[in-house]
C-alpha cells in the first residue's frame, strides 16, 4: 500500500508543477490549497529537496519549485523515494533476505509479476500526465470508459456491479 506520505508528495510535485510561475512557492500556499498540514509538507518538502527533485530557498521569497521539467519526472522516482519500495513482499523488496520457500514458492510468479507491473506502471506514468491541462479541449487523456452494469437478480437494491465479458 502506498502511503499518505507518498501520496502528499506526488500531490505536492504536482501542485508545484501547476503553480509554477518560474518563482519559489511558499508551503503555505501549497499547504491551503492540498488542505495538508504545513509542519508534514516541510518533512516530504525536505526530503524531496535533499533527493534533488525540488529546489529549496528560504528567506522572504523563499519555497520550493520543481528541479525539472514535470515531463522528466517519473511517478514511480517520487513514489519509490518516498516509500524506499514498493514491492509487494519481502523477498522482493529486501535482496540481503533469504526466504527459505524462495526454491519451491508458488506464489513468488505471481509477486515478481505484480512488482514488474507495478513498476513500469509508475515509470511510464510521468509528472506531466497528471497534470490539468491549461486548455481542457487539448487534453491527451480521454475519460476512462464507462463499464457496462448489471443488476444482480438475487439481490434487491444491491450495487451494481461490471459485467465481466459473462454472455446472456
Amino acid at each position: 500500500m502506498i502511503s499518505t506520505k507518498g501520496r502528499y508528495a506526488v500531490r505536492v510535485m504536482i501542485d508545484l508543477a501547476e503553480n509554477d510561475n518560474g518563482h519559489f512557492i511558499p508551503l503555505k500556499d501549497v499547504s491551503a490549497r492540498q488542505g495538508i498540514s504545513k509542519k508534514y509538507l516541510e518533512a516530504i518538502a525536505r526530503e524531496l529537496s535533499a533527493k534533488k527533485l525540488l529546489l529549496a530557498s528560504s528567506g522572504k521569497n523563499g519555497g520550493y519549485k520543481l528541479a525539472r521539467k514535470p515531463e522528466e519526472y517519473t511517478v514511480w522516482e517520487i513514489l519509490e523515494l518516498m516509500e524506499n519500495t514498493l514491492s509487494p513482499v519481502i523477498c522482493l523488496a529486501d535482496p540481503d533476505y533469504h526466504c527459505p520457500r524462495r526454491a519451491f514458492c508458488k506464489t513468488l510468479p505471481m509477486w515478481t509479476e505484480c512488482d514488474h507491473l507495478l513498476h513500469d506502471f509508475f515509470c511510464r506514468k510521468k509528472l506531466s500526465d497528471l497534470l490539468t491541462p491549461r486548455n481542457p479541449v487539448q487534453s491527451k487523456t480521454p475519460s476512462p470508459p464507462e463499464l457496462p452494469q448489471r443488476e444482480d437478480p438475487g439481490r434487491k437494491g444491491a450495487h451494481p456491479s461490471p459485467d465481466l465479458g459473462k454472455s446472456t
